[in-house]
């Protein structure tokens, strides 16, 4: 089969604009997943609902996200330039996060927008609740409606007949910040019942109150959950998770289910809800007696004269000495303690510790609902496990676990305005001078 006939049947098809054109890696002949950014404003491709005939329909793809879950993968919407309607969703290959990998629900994202009953404009209700009876209304009509009922509440002194409720927080605070001038404590959001053990564990560590493990470049990856495929941010994560395993890095799965991801693991603990910080704090003893823990790292950001004057006020204010001290603290946390709780074989605790204790500073660790939402004192799950990023020195490394605002965009708004005669003083640029 010659070449010029692959090369015809190819450009009429629309896979490959020329064979002889070299592809990212420098490769010339190889099919594409995906259109050039060249080609989004004008993206051509035959119509699959005309099969066998070869007609042609004309598409700008125009950049989106998804929003079917909290991972907000990038995609590709494919609006006809004939009728305007989106014909259907594409992953987005120069989305950092998903790089053009979407799971199922970004496809079907199209179901969504062509959905018979999607609510597109206010609904008010008419008659008694429960009834069903809904009436539409106008924006403006639902937004003087509610801000009249709002500020009733506080003239009137009912602070407490305000509540705000988000499903997902996005506002990075500022809703809090309104909320707050008003005298208001009514926030909400499904985070309180979601992920708030596991978030305020990590804040505890460090104010941020999520972890960002650098899976792809980890020497272990340890997860507290079935994360690769059933977790949050499970899409961008599963694919690092993998690039990781790729490169040799063991995997640890800590679920009392046996997921998809516990059947992929190198080791499955299958601790008992709850347990899992004995289980942490054991490995965290094992690295102390070993000798493996960070000297540089945890000597120069971990708060250990603090904790000497409050506890040990008597002791020499010695780095070494402190070290000492905490292998005293953490002697009760014996492999045969943690197999008793977490209801594991003792000889599981030690093989997995052994990996976990030499993995430097590519210690890959999550946890985010399971262990550390369902439990009492969940949150205890969170802090002790990033406990063992911080005496591997595997915070903020290649490979390691890092605080999740240093790898994004994060505003850091003020809690207390400043004084309005310092207005104008304010470092904003000129189109922003304030004046009162």
């Amino acid at each position: 089969m010659s070449k010029t006939f692959i090369e015809k049947v190819a450009q009429k098809l629309r896979i490959i604009p020329n064979l002889d054109r070299p592809d990212a890696t420098g490769a010339s002949g190889r099919l594409r997943h995906f259109p050039e950014p060249e080609e989004w404003h004008d993206h051509v491709e035959l119509d699959a609902n005309e099969w066998p005939k070869m007609v042609e329909k004309r598409y700008s793809l125009v950049p989106t996200t998804c929003f079917n879950c909290e991972s907000a993968c990038g995609l590709l919407a494919y609006v006809d330039k004939g009728s305007g309607q989106v014909s259907k969703f594409e992953g987005n290959p120069h989305h950092p996060g998903s790089r053009g990998r979407n799971c199922a629900k970004g496809p079907a994202t199209i179901n969504q927008i062509n959905d018979t009953e999607r609510i597109l404009r206010p609904m008010r209700r008419v008659g008694p609740r429960g009834e069903g009876g809904w009436e539409e209304i106008s924006w403006d009509e639902a937004l003087d409606e509610i801000s009249t009922k709002i500020r009733d509440s506080l003239k009137t002194g009912a602070k407490d007949r305000v509540v705000y409720h988000v499903g997902r927080p996005g506002h990075e605070g500022y809703t809090n910040r309104i909320l707050k001038s008003w005298g208001v404590d009514g926030h909400n959001s499904h985070t309180n019942i979601c992920s708030a053990g596991a978030r305020t564990g990590y804040a505890l560590w460090h104010r941020h109150d999520r972890p960002s493990p650098d899976h792809a470049n980890a020497k272990v990856i340890l997860l507290t959950s079935s994360h690769l495929e059933t977790g949050h941010y499970f899409n961008p994560h599963a694919q690092r998770i993998l690039e990781g395993m790729m490169d040799g890095a063991k995997l640890i799965v800590i679920d009392p289910r046996l997921s998809n991801t516990a059947a992929m693991a190198d080791h499955w603990l299958p601790t008992w809800p709850g347990s899992e910080s004995a289980l942490f704090l054991t490995w965290a003893n094992m690295i102390l007696e070993k000798g493996l823990f960070d000297r540089e790292f945890v000597e120069k950001w971990v708060n250990w004269e603090e904790w000497l004057e409050a506890d040990y006020p008597e002791e020499p204010r010695s780095f070494d000495r402190f070290i000492e001290l905490l292998m005293e603290e953490y002697s009760q946390y014996t492999p045969e303690f943690a197999a008793k709780e977490c209801r594991i074989p003792v000889e599981q605790v030690i093989e997995v510790g052994e990996i976990v204790a030499n993995a430097g500073s590519r210690l890959a660790t999550h946890v985010w609902r399971a262990a550390a939402i369902g439990n009492l004192g969940g949150w205890q799950v969170s802090r002790t496990l990033h406990l063992l990023n911080v005496l591997t020195g595997s915070v903020g490394t290649e490979g390691g676990t890092s605080p999740n605002s240093w790898s994004k965009y994060k505003p850091d708004l003020f809690d207390v305005p400043p004084d309005p005669d310092g207005w104008n003083e304010l470092h904003f640029p000129p189109e922003y001078t304030l004046y009162h």
